[in-house]
């Protein structure tokens, strides 16, 4: 039934076979091609092509004595209505940075450079404490204990020492520039044990042992650690207090091995708190470790965030996107859909102008941003179709394979 849909193109199909058939058939010699329509073919010269009329030229036969000549993807001629309507959009090849944007999860941690632990320089007592749980917050030189200990004092008694030694020098002015050094030594003894120069300069005022010394907080901060109560003895291995700064932290991110050629470090993050709505933080890559986690196959990386109000808690999970670029220079790239995947082969169209395309291999590299990265097979400037492509190399296909009939 003529109605039928697809039975005009199957009757084309058929006829232009039956003609190449037809002209096949015949003796050896010259064989005669039509330019557009290469399936259309004879051994005679002087012929036409039965479907857009143009005149039938010599082929020219490549192949070496005995083997088998490779046939690339011809040409296709579209006219320009036939472009419009099947929607054919090109692009111009270019060069770019490739990007693309990395989202995982992050653990909020705190930096390391603002986790401070306190301990005592020598053995001692807690006299008192002026802190009473962890998740207190210290400010910077704020005093945290007092701590009693009987080798600190002896240290005192020897700088008491040596300033009355200092001040008999009045009568023997030989000896003053031996015990200033004296003196000199078991005030630097004293810093050495953590105790103040307000302290030290109590002690020489008055020459009296200070029963007690307070141990200051170095920096502001929040406690998250408390291992010391009032009366508690501890040694200087021991860690009486652990403080972190918060204005800044940590964030910790696990890459997928695939990605890591992509991440590096100072890499642009945007940075989102689930627990905290309408917030937004922006951090920078700083570190990446170097090693794959051998169960995971994912890659460290450490990102640093300012926190200047503390809203980013220790241990928060959080929301990351990493901005990142496959490498610093330019890279030829045509757009994403440009590239047809058949099996082991990526193809792509390309516009010759005035209705002619071609497709022609590439080999691929990174893909990123909606581009990808040619590394073979096309040249910067060169039109490329991105949108019909897969018409276009049915109808090459097409073409291709009745020239393989024909050989």
């Amino acid at each position: 039934m003529t109605g039928e849909p697809g039975a005009v193109d199957q009757n084309i199909q058929h006829s232009t076979v039956e003609h190449s058939e037809k002209h096949t058939d015949k003796g050896e010699g010259a064989t005669y091609i039509c330019p557009m329509h290469p399936q259309i073919m004879q051994h005679e010269p002087g012929g036409s092509c039965p479907i857009c009329g143009m005149d039938l030229v010599a082929k020219e036969n490549t192949a070496p004595s005995g083997a088998t000549a490779v046939v690339d993807k011809p040409q296709v001629f579209l006219d320009a209505v036939v472009i419009q309507n099947m929607g054919v959009r090109t692009a111009k090849v270019d060069r770019k940075i490739l990007e693309k944007t990395i989202h995982t999860q992050g653990l909020v941690t705190a930096d390391d450079d603002r986790l401070l632990q306190i301990h005592s320089r020598t053995g001692g007592w807690i006299e008192k404490l002026y802190l009473l749980t962890e998740g207190d917050r210290v400010d910077r030189k704020e005093v945290l204990v007092d701590f009693y200990s009987p080798w600190i004092n002896q240290a005192q008694l020897k700088y008491i020492e040596a300033l009355e030694e200092y001040d008999m020098t009045s009568f023997d002015p030989s000896k003053k520039t031996e015990v200033g050094a004296k003196v000199d030594s078991m005030r630097n003894s004293l810093r050495l044990l953590k105790v103040m120069d307000m302290d030290i300069m109590r002690i020489k005022n008055s020459r009296k042992v200070q029963n007690t010394i307070q141990l200051l907080a170095p920096q502001g901060g929040v406690i998250i650690e408390l291992n010391v109560s009032e009366g508690t003895y501890v040694e200087p291995y021991q860690s009486m207090f652990t403080i972190v700064d918060l204005s800044r932290v940590w964030v910790m991110v696990d890459i997928y091995e695939h990605q890591a050629s992509w991440v590096r470090k100072g890499n642009i993050v945007e940075i989102a708190a689930p627990a905290i709505s309408a917030r937004n933080w922006q951090g920078v890559v700083d570190f990446i470790y170097p090693e794959v986690d051998p169960k995971t196959r994912t890659l460290r990386a450490r990102i640093t965030v300012d926190n200047p109000d503390e809203a980013l808690l220790l241990n928060m999970f959080v929301k990351v996107d990493i901005t990142a670029n496959s490498t610093q220079q330019a890279v030829l790239t045509v757009p994403r859909e440009a590239v047809i995947l058949t099996g082991e082969r990526e193809t792509v169209i390309k516009s010759l102008g005035s209705g002619h395309f071609q497709p022609v291999d590439v080999k691929t590299g990174r893909r990123g941003g909606g581009s990808v990265e040619v590394l073979s097979g096309l040249q910067q400037g060169e039109e490329i179709v991105v949108s019909g492509q897969f018409l276009i190399d049915s109808e090459s296909s097409l073409q291709a394979s009745f020239l393989r009939m024909s050989e």
